[in-house]
């Protein structure tokens, strides 16, 4: 009976099409469900941001081989798309091939997915139950039944707090008006939010670079702006990554281009920063308290804070199904260990597929950037290899699903060497001589293992530390 069904697919993002499109060439019905306006609604809130990947990482071969049969042609493989170019070049013209135009619905939110007939406990005559799919749209409930259902609602607008331990800093909730998001427009839309301004920027990963980087091309013209940026690490070499070494050379340049502004004094790097509480001024602007260094008061008031500290998935929705979760990264547990980000590094995985991805509930799947939980290396060719993996499965044909192979660009920081700089630059600055290098920060609040320096500008051997990647 459930043959009959469609394969529920969460999300109309770049990874939840190309799940649509694998689906259609294996000969099954899918059904995506979006709960923006448009498909790729959470691509256009970033749309200003240009991607380091390449069109060639960017697009999905199934998805090429639809849009191919209406004469669709590919950008230049070698050119950056931005987040907007993504959408109108690509994921809106997939969307709208005569196959996958009728299988969309946007504007429908999911609300919960569960067994039909059965909550979560109930064990005796669960296995081959259809999915029950609760959705809302204009206010409207409506169940949808499914044979398997594929979650790519990926984690944007579930950003980490800024507090420790995991949780909010006091006031973060009522610091709203000084809170600029995790991607603002500096150059364009919020410009006039932080020209001859105050901003701190708080994060260790991609978006945290990409905010810094156009505040520094703002201060360029706006002289009066100040650029801060808070890191829970010692120093931020994981972002400053592998300069000319990068696999992927606009990553590279993000983050050798940032080193050369901190170096430059033109962005004010506060290391080992704890946030505990967030106030208004008295001035108008927000007061920032924590922690810094060896346990030093930190007070900082500006006038706007982007905290770019990464995401974690949206769980509540998958309440009411069987998942075999990592307790630590909320990934499958069989992925866990590969992108677990205290211990992965090179911002690259072993392909993996179906296999890895599966739970104890047969048919449902968490994909793409929620796949990941709370680690921070995904990329989109990773997603769209899952994708592909599952719908083979899914039609049946074990081998093709067990078949995966994948090739990521590498982040050029698997130096074996990368220890023994860390340790010697961050040395280096705790004896105020300005050096500003590689040691392992934090991305979504979390650090790598970090050695202990010998002594002020001691030079004796570090241990080796752990680096997490970036994707």
């Amino acid at each position: 009976m459930t043959s009959e069904l469609p394969v529920v697919v969460i999300g109309a993002g770049p990874v939840g099409l190309a799940a649509a499109a694998h689906l259609l060439e294996r000969g099954l019905e899918p059904l995506v469900l979006e709960a923006g306006d448009r498909v790729g609604a959470a691509v256009r809130q970033w749309g200003h941001v240009r991607l380091f990947s390449p069109w060639e990482y960017d697009v999905d071969l199934a998805a090429v081989r639809l849009l191919e049969q209406v004469g669709w042609e590919s950008p230049d493989r070698d050119a950056l798309p931005t987040g907007a170019e993504l959408v109108d070049a690509y994921l809106a013209p997939l969307a709208a091939t005569p196959p996958l135009a009728p299988r969309i619905r946007t504007g429908t939110r999911v609300l919960a997915v569960s067994r039909d007939g059965v909550d979560k406990t109930r064990t005796v005559g669960r296995a081959g139950r259809p999915y029950l799919v609760r959705t809302v749209r204009d206010g409207s409930i409506l169940d949808v039944k499914a044979r398997a259902v594929i979650d790519a609602s990926g984690t944007w607008g579930r950003p980490n707090p800024l507090g420790p331990a995991g949780l909010p800093a006091l006031g973060e909730e009522q610091a709203g008006p000084w809170l600029a998001g995790p991607l603002p427009d500096v150059l364009g839309a919020d410009r006039a939010r932080f020209a001859g301004r105050h901003t701190l920027v708080v994060g260790m990963g991609h978006s945290a670079a990409n905010t810094l980087l156009a505040l520094v091309e703002l201060q360029r013209s706006e002289p009066g702006t100040r650029i801060g940026w808070a890191i829970r690490g010692r120093s931020p070499a994981r972002l400053y990554g592998g300069g000319d070494a990068d696999g992927l050379p606009a990553r590279g340049l993000l983050g050798s281009t940032l080193k050369a502004a901190v170096q430059a004094g033109r962005v004010e790097l506060h290391r080992e920063v704890t946030l505990t509480a967030l106030a208004p001024a008295g001035t108008g602007q927000l007061q920032v308290t924590g922690t810094g260094r060896d346990g030093a008061a930190f007070h900082l008031a500006v006038d706007a804070l982007a905290a770019a500290t990464g995401f974690r998935p949206d769980l509540d929705v998958l309440r009411e199904v069987r998942l075999d979760l990592d307790p630590g990264v909320e990934a499958p547990a069989r992925l866990a260990p590969l992108i677990d980000p205290d211990f992965h590094s090179c911002g690259t995985v072993p392909p993996h597929g179906e296999a890895l991805l599966a739970h104890p509930d047969e048919g449902i799947y968490v994909v793409g950037m929620k796949s990941y939980g709370r680690a921070p290396t995904f990329l989109l060719a990773t997603g769209y290899e899952q994708v592909r993996s599952i719908a083979a499965a899914l039609a049946g044909d074990t081998a093709a699903a067990e078949r995966v192979a994948l090739h990521l660009p590498s982040t050029g920081v698997c130096s074996t060497d990368l220890g023994d700089r860390e340790a010697a630059e961050t040395a280096s600055a705790s004896c105020g001589t300005g050096g500003v290098g590689f040691a392992t920060g934090s991305a979504h609040g979390r650090s790598a293992e970090e050695p202990a320096a010998a002594g002020c500008c001691a030079s004796g051997a570090p241990e080796p530390v752990a680096i997490s990647g970036r994707g």
